[in-house]
This record gives C-alpha cells, structure tokens and sequence, in this order.
C-alpha cells in the first residue's frame, strides 16, 4: 500500500474555541437538568409558592383585609419577592454539592472560560425564578388577582424579580464556597433570609405595626423590593421605588462577586 503524501490530506480548519456566552449557556442547560435528576428541587420550586399563596391568602385574608379576594391584591406582589428570595438559597446549595463532589476542579481543568459554572448557576436561577413566578401568578389569577398594569406591568414585574435573584444569589454563593455541606447551607441561608423577609411588608402593612417595629421594616431592602413589586403590577411605581428596590441587588453584586471569584480561585 502505498504512503499518503501530506499535501493530499484535506486542511481542515481549527474550531474557533467556544465564547463565553456559549459557555454559559451551556453551563445552564446543565443547571437546567438538574430539576430531571433532582426531583426534589422541582417539587420545592411548585409546592412551595402554591403553599405560600393559598395558605396565606385564606388565613389572613379575612382577618387583614376583610376578604381574600382582598387581600390576594395586596399579598401576590410580596410573595414573588419572597419567593424569590428564598430559591435562591438554592444558589448556595448547587454550588456547594458541586464542589463536594470535585466537579469545580474538573471544570478548571477544562479550556472554558473560568467563570462558565458561576454564569451556567445563574442561568438556572433564573428560569427557577421565572417558574416559580408564573406559578404564583396563574394562582393569584385563579384567585381573582388582577394586575392593573397589564402585561406591561407583568413583565417589568418580572424583570425586577431576575435582578433580585441575581442580586441575592450571590450571598449563597458566598456561603456555596464557605460551607461543603449543602444541608448546611440551607440551614444557614433560611436562618439569614427569613427575618428579613417576614420583617417586611410583605404580608401586612408597616403602619399597622408597633413604632419600633415598622422604622424598621421601611428601612428593610425587602420591603422596597415588595413596594416596588406592587407599584409596577399596579401601574403605580414611580423611578424612585424601582431605584430603591434595585440598590440591595447592585450593591450585593458589586461587593460580593469579587469575593465570590476570590473564593473560587483561592479554593
């Protein structure tokens, strides 16, 4: 048999190396996945906003606002804002099951742009967000809420709720990197994150409350979150309720993601 000379093999172009975005996008398909192998995630993602949402509005319902029709038109804002505030604690979780299992250190060793994981993290955030709050909206609608801004209104509601997740995911990242025990992390992260959303608007009204107690829940970042929630399903926000409500996210953003890179490399 006689020898292939070189200049009779094909040139075949090198692949051009995937771009960040494409990184991402694949990270977050993986994220994505996880609801198929993780059922249990999926399961806390639908039953827990449905909970929240019909316990809350036949419980106190009568008792705060004369009726749940009522008070569903008050309540179904602050619960998106709590909701997401608590799935992102799956944030922490994720990431910290993932480095248990040594899956960041083969994800270094891979030609990727390094901050691929962090990105595909949020990506999935964002669409758990996104579930859960259609979920609470198709349920407020069965319950006769009616946003009175529209669809407009409904997606500028939903925008906030991406950047609020964005924003406070990055405190269970933190503790993602911090703790290698995932249990722990949802321990810890419900224990910082449910004083601050029931010390709230969210479920009652600030000048209802004791002096003492309301100076301090119109001063709580969640509050503003809520107030803001409210005003762009209502048709009511002004610029200043939308600023309010996005400085917790930025400054959460800006301050704990190069903490958050500094872990990862240091780790």
């Amino acid at each position: 048999m006689s020898a292939v000379s070189p200049a009779t093999l094909p040139t075949v172009k090198a692949p051009r190396p995937p771009s960040p975005f494409s990184n991402a996008l694949a990270f977050g398909w993986r994220a994505v996945l996880k609801f198929r192998h993780v059922p249990e995630q999926l399961f806390d993602l639908v039953m827990t906003p449905i909970m929240f949402t019909l316990l809350f509005t036949f419980v106190f319902g009568g008792a705060l606002a004369g009726s749940p029709a009522d008070y569903i038109q008050f309540l179904l804002p602050g619960i998106l804002v709590q909701t997401v505030v608590f799935n992102s604690v799956y944030s922490g979780m994720g990431l910290s099951t993932d480095l248990s299992k040594g899956l960041f250190d083969r994800f270094r060793s891979l030609p990727i742009w390094q901050l691929s994981p962090f990105a595909g993290l949020m990506v999935g955030d964002v669409l758990r967000h996104i579930i859960a709050g259609l979920i609470i909206l198709c349920i407020g609608l069965i319950l006769g809420y009616r946003p009175e801004a529209g669809l407009a209104g409904v997606v500028a509601a939903f925008l906030l709720i991406v950047a609020i997740g964005f924003g406070t995911g990055w405190i269970f990242l933190v503790l993602g990197l911090l703790i290698r025990t995932p249990m722990t992390v949802m321990t810890i992260g419900f224990t910082l994150i449910m004083p601050v959303a029931f010390a709230s608007n969210i479920m009652v009204r600030p000048e209802t409350m004791p002096g003492w107690l309301e100076a301090i829940v119109v001063r709580n970042p969640v509050s503003h979150m809520t107030t803001a929630m409210r005003g762009l399903l209502d048709g009511t926000a002004t610029g200043g309720d939308v600023l309010l409500a996005l400085a917790a996210p930025v400054i959460l953003t800006v301050v704990l993601s190069p903490v958050v890179l500094w872990l990862y490399r240091r780790s």
